[in-house]
């Protein structure tokens, strides 16, 4: 397809929204349905892990809830999803030492039940451990610190709290971004360079505030209490040390006693940074981290998933992603459009930047205390620091030369 033949893209069309980007368009409930013992392990999970006694809650229970109804609508789906992943890896992590390889059908089944409705494969991923895991204390004020808190925790505690709200506020943050984004998208298939240039400026302002949000996380988060408090729980059952199987889901008919391998939750599982380089058409030649991060979008909520496929789909004649294209052959006749596209790319490269020296300090430099949780890998299962950085020098080499 030529660009002028492209249509244009909208947010909306992908439950995205120019308020709060991937984050949903209504506040996550803190209601759970009617079911006593899941409402149970919503508030009192911190104390059952603390005191070690949450697999023997669980296997004191024939069951967790009850049918899951269809006619839930999706706020309560999201919700049931958020505890039942908290309970699932509470159940597995719980002693780090020896975590669990089989999960007790009264928690396997629900959650597989749940996922299937959802899109996305039953384990912790990042859209329940933060897109739909916040509340307001204000309704009156915007989504970001100070006015916002977790609905589930692991522990409990002020650097597991903040490391996920870091999070929640640049969701909101990139908002704004992805309008802007798809303003210079649409610009440049109309061949309208105004718009392009807004569209890269909104663009830009946005990822300033999500760079200033990120450098933030070492206030109230300590490396050292992440790696040994907050990280053990997140992990997932592929390529795990401990779990080299998986995890067996008993009563899920259609795994049959088949271990199951599903990544770790992770930041990789976030929308907002693929986006971020399939709008502005940065290439990542063939890695393991490049095979991994398209395995995350299995992770994603579905729309999100087909939003990115749609950013990368969007090339010119000459296969060049449209944006990148539109921008780069008018850096003589139109400065200014190339001037705001390297902008927009430089605060792409300091984000990773900023995000690399967290991975080492978080992780990489942290002692191991238990193989369950390696320093020298992910808690999606992979090598990571070499591939992060090979990642931020390719963002940086599309605005050189």
């Amino acid at each position: 397809m030529t660009p002028s033949s492209w249509s244009p893209l909208s947010l909306s069309a992908f439950d995205i929204s120019p308020d709060r980007g991937f984050l949903p368009a209504t506040d996550p409930l803190d209601q759970l349905p009617e079911e006593p013992i899941l409402s149970q392990i919503a508030a009192q999970l911190p104390k059952f892990l603390t005191a070690r006694q949450f697999r023997h809650f669980v296997q004191d229970r024939l069951e967790i809830m009850g049918a899951v109804a269809d006619e839930w609508g999706l706020d309560v789906f999201r919700s049931v999803m958020r505890t039942l992943s908290f309970a699932g890896h509470a159940y597995v992590w719980e002693d780090p030492d020896h975590p669990a390889s089989r999960l007790p059908a009264s928690l396997a089944w629900p959650w597989y039940c749940v996922a299937q409705q959802l899109g996305r494969p039953p384990v912790l991923s990042y859209a329940s451990y933060a897109l739909h895991n916040w509340r307001r204390l204000d309704q009156q004020k915007p989504i970001e610190l100070g006015n916002i808190v977790l609905l589930q925790n692991f522990l409990g505690g002020l650097d597991e709290e903040w490391f996920v709200l870091i999070h929640i506020d640049i969701e909101a943050k990139a908002g704004p971004g992805l309008t802007g984004l798809i303003q210079a998208q649409n610009g440049a298939t109309e061949d309208s360079a105004p718009d392009v240039v807004q569209g890269l400026h909104t663009l830009a302002a946005a990822q300033e505030a999500m760079r200033d949000t990120l450098l933030r996380m070492p206030e109230r988060c300590d490396p050292y209490i992440y790696y040994s408090r907050v990280r053990p729980y997140i992990h997932g059952w592929k390529n795990s040390p401990t779990l080299p199987q998986g995890l067996i889901y008993e009563g899920v008919v259609n795994y049959a006693e088949r271990p199951q391998q599903f990544r770790g939750e992770t930041g990789s599982q976030s929308s907002i940074v693929p986006a971020l380089d399939a709008g502005l058409g940065i290439p990542h030649a063939d890695d393991p981290l490049t095979q991994y991060l398209v395995e995350m979008r299995d992770y994603m909520p579905p729309r999100h998933r087909a939003f990115l496929s749609a950013l990368e789909a969007r090339v010119d004649q000459q296969q060049r992603p449209i944006l990148y294209g539109y921008v780069r052959d008018r850096r003589t006749t139109h400065p200014e459009l190339w001037t705001a596209f390297c902008a927009c790319v430089d605060l792409l490269a300091e984000f990773r930047d900023i995000h690399i020296g967290y991975a080492e300090r978080y992780i990489f430099r942290q002692h191991q205390s238990h193989a369950s949780n390696p320093t020298a890998v992910g808690t999606g299962g992979t090598p990571f620091m070499p591939y992060l950085n090979k990642h931020l020098e390719e963002t940086k080499r599309v605005i050189q030369g």
